[in-house]
């Protein structure tokens, strides 16, 4: 089942009688549609009566996160380009759910930055809180469902700073969705990023150094996952500068195809 926040392309007047968008809502794309979903994701929902046709609604960033965990180095050939050590452990970083856009929002390049890159991965969608778990425990039933994620990361400076928060944590550095994939069969799961078109990251699930059923559990010992986190999980290699112009899509088999135009920041 795909799931996903959409708001409809339609207008309705404020209180100050200007036309605005329709609250975003809950939905199951089904068969070129979006059916509303009444209630919650985390808890209860049932369908709705109202649907509308996927090209008359607006899709959004699938959940509000509240915190957005990542795993770096979690695949060899990455690393291997990187020229960097396979970590003993996962490393973990966050990214700041202002750095949050939704499917063909723009990346807004910085000017602090002379090489920003895309990064495409598999992210996953908390569904129940999680902590504590113990190695060998079954993540999936803390488990929403899986999306797609571009960690935009502004290269230069995650080399220059050592830490990672500034060259991850630029506003819409972190483009997820368009839906959230609740049934998905990891040992198939591949990951690819196309920029203009051209393929420039192919990877599989099953390359991932630490693999979705220990990463879980892991950062549950680290921090208390909640619901509508997101954990995303690694970048096969590949990744490459983006520039002004350039449109960068993520494919997650499975899943979908998150689509986002780059753009020069403001002057």
């Amino acid at each position: 089942m795909k799931l996903c926040r959409f708001q409809p392309l339609e207008f309705k007047l404020d209180a100050m009688g200007a036309p605005a968008h329709p609250e975003p809502l809950l939905g199951r794309v089904e068969n070129g549609s979006v059916r509303e979903l009444l209630g919650d994701p985390f808890t209860e929902w049932r369908a709705g009566d109202r649907t509308w046709p996927l090209d008359r609604v607006r899709l959004l960033a699938p959940v509000v996160p509240g915190k957005i965990v990542a795993v770096g180095k979690n695949y060899r050939d990455h690393i291997s380009e990187m020229g960097m050590p396979a970590p003993p452990d996962p490393v973990i970083f966050l990214k700041p759910p202002s750095s949050v856009i939704g499917p063909d929002d723009p990346i807004v390049l910085t000017p602090s930055s002379q090489r920003v890159d895309y990064e495409g991965e598999l992210a996953v969608i908390i569904g129940r809180t999680c902590s504590q778990l113990a190695d060998g425990a079954d993540p999936r039933p803390y488990i929403l469902g899986y999306t797609c994620l571009d960690d935009v990361t502004a290269r230069d400076l995650q080399t220059s700073d050592v830490q990672w928060t500034r060259a991850k944590g630029f506003d819409t550095f972190c483009p997820f969705g368009p839906v959230i994939e609740t049934e998905l069969d990891l040992d198939q799961c591949t990951i690819e990023t196309f920029v203009n078109g051209d393929r420039r990251q192919s990877g599989r699930a099953t390359d991932m150094i630490y693999p979705v059923r220990f990463i879980i559990p892991w950062i549950s010992r680290v921090m208390t996952l909640l619901p509508g986190d997101v954990v995303t999980t690694g970048t096969p290699s590949g990744v490459g500068p983006l520039h002004a112009g350039d449109v960068v899509e993520v494919v997650v088999g499975g899943v979908g195809t998150l689509r986002n135009p780059v753009v020069a920041p403001a002057r």
